[in-house]
């Protein structure tokens, strides 16, 4: 019987799953071609290899807009708005001289807002996964932005001792170098003592921005004593806390290079 050669007709099925060394599925070496099958096989890989590869450019250009965009979430937008109220509440606290009781209470509702995005943005930011690296940079910088033009305007109006106000920031700018310092042993936790600080030290500044006379004047004092003494005692807990991180921290590096060179 005659016939054409299988080979020339691109061979049967066994045969184009038999590769050139005789293993079935052998692979082809490049640029060889064993018939039109091979011809088909390999165009149709070589359109799914390109479509997949668009299809992968494209799905990192998605990604890269969603985590562009991501930065504009509301946590962010909230520590926006915090820093922007900053020279707002500059200009409003010594807006007439600075002892007008309406321009007060007007920079004490623009510091009263910027409290409350205080608790609110970090909150957003842990819950919804709205954490980004800016809302890590941005966040505390408004915090003390606020809190430090706050305490500046108050004691350059005379309202406020310098000394309260170089005790406060200096904590505040001590303990932030500190969490620096000793990062690569761990991180220091927010403590409760660190929160109920921050809630006092707002109540307090915000009592001193507004115009207050009679009992409510001798409250605010006493309010500002009790964030004075928070403000020192979680500054002094704060350091403990690094000493103990870095000593262990120390200890279990030197274990570890013990049991490498065991």
């Amino acid at each position: 019987m005659t016939g054409v050669p299988a080979s020339a007709a691109g061979g049967s099925s066994s045969a184009r799953r038999t590769g050139p060394r005789g293993a079935p599925g052998a692979a082809q070496e490049p640029g060889e071609c064993t018939g039109a099958g091979s011809v088909v096989d390999r165009g149709t890989a070589e359109r799914g290899a390109t479509e997949g590869g668009a299809a992968g450019r494209g799905g990192k250009i998605a990604a890269a807009a969603v985590n562009q965009a991501s930065v504009w979430n509301v946590a962010n937008l909230l520590t926006m708005l915090r820093l922007l109220l900053v020279p707002a509440f500059v200009a409003l606290m010594l807006g007439n001289g600075g002892y007008d009781p309406a321009w007060r209470s007007f920079a004490w509702a623009a510091f009263a807002v910027a409290m409350i995005t205080d608790l609110f943005d970090g909150h957003l930011a842990r819950t919804y996964n709205l954490v980004t690296d800016f809302g890590k940079i941005a966040d505390p910088i408004a915090d003390k932005a606020i809190m430090g033009a706050a305490l500046i305007c108050l004691s350059a109006l005379g309202d406020l001792p310098w000394w309260v106000t170089a005790v406060i920031l200096g904590r505040e700018v001590g303990v932030t170098v500190l969490r620096f310092v000793v990062i690569r042993y761990g991180v220091i936790p927010a403590s409760r003592g660190g929160k109920l600080k921050t809630l006092t030290q707002g109540i307090a500044v915000g009592m001193y921005v507004l115009a207050l006379t009679g009992p409510l004047a001798t409250l605010r004092f006493w309010v500002m004593a009790a964030a004075v003494v928070l403000t020192v005692a979680t500054g002094l807990d704060y350091v403990k806390q690094a000493i103990v991180l870095r000593r262990r921290g120390i200890a279990e590096r030197r274990a570890a290079l013990k049991g490498t060179e065991a």
